[in-house]
């Protein structure tokens, strides 16, 4: 798959200062892409160097869309790589494995797909050596590939991405066309609003649902409490109502046996 955009944006990177990259991560006006409204919403969608796919991978993490920490680390590492004498395709993928799921998440994400029995099944150590020597066998991406800002703010899946016009395009610009260049590969979508969009795309594109492994929460630490409960560092009676355990304890069982039966 070609990264277009990034062949679109790498002259900007290689020429742009450090202020000016700053500024533009905190309010993309150069690296804007597109812009759109939903009742009461203004969205934007901003360039990050998220394009380049790993067509080897066994296994394909998928999040809602970069954040703005995400996009700042990708477009350093990206302007840093290229700056470095790096081609555009050994930057893109610089950036993509140094910042995809960068910041306390990672630590959150490791340590539930290591539970659920990820690790056994690729037979590594850990599922954070995908972040590092095992980095051939991941692919990480999200159903809205490019930053999407509501009202300035991180999306967190609000508007819905299947029924926003706007985002519905790039969902399946972007990420459909990932799916159908990764046909063998397990997709695992973190959070609700995630699953049901990967969920929706393969049904559209014919991929077996065996390939799904929906239902693992979002390792935002927003969603600390989940987490907890998720990796058994939290008991049912200290639970918040905003908590249903056993939906969380129905999805790991699921979760769980699917990955046994990959294996």
């Amino acid at each position: 798959m070609a990264n277009n955009l990034f062949s679109t944006f790498a002259p900007l990177l290689r020429t742009i200062t450090t202020i000016e990259l700053e500024a533009e991560i905190a309010r993309p006006q150069r690296l804007l892409i597109e812009t759109g409204g939903s009742p009461g919403k203004m969205l934007e969608v901003a360039y990050a160097p998220f394009d380049h796919v790993n067509p080897g991978a066994d296994v394909v993490i998928v999040g809602l869309t970069p954040g703005r920490q995400q996009m700042g680390n990708a477009l350093i590492a990206a302007r840093r790589s290229l700056q470095n004498g790096r081609t555009e395709a050994e930057a893109a993928e610089d950036a993509k494995i140094f910042a995809s799921f960068s910041g306390p998440m990672r630590s959150n994400l490791v340590a539930m797909l290591d539970s659920i029995g990820l690790s056994r099944s690729l037979g590594i150590a850990t599922a954070g050596s995908l972040w590092a020597g095992d980095a051939h066998r991941v692919h990480f991406t999200s159903i809205l590939r490019y930053p999407v800002f509501v009202n300035g703010a991180n999306y967190t899946g609000a508007p819905s991405p299947t029924m926003t016009p706007l985002l519905y395009t790039h969902l399946m610009k972007w990420f459909a066309e990932e799916m159908r260049a990764l046909p063998n590969a397990v997709f695992i979508p973190l959070g609700p609003v995630a699953g049901e969009a990967v969920e929706m795309v393969a049904a559209k594109g014919g991929l077996d649902r065996r390939q799904v492994l929906a239902g693992l929460p979002h390792p935002s630490g927003a969603n600390a409490e989940r987490i907890a409960f998720f990796l058994g560092r939290k008991r049912r009676e200290e639970l918040s109502s905003k908590v249903n355990p056993e939906k969380l304890l129905a999805a790991r069982a699921a979760l769980t046996d699917k990955i046994l039966g990959l294996s």
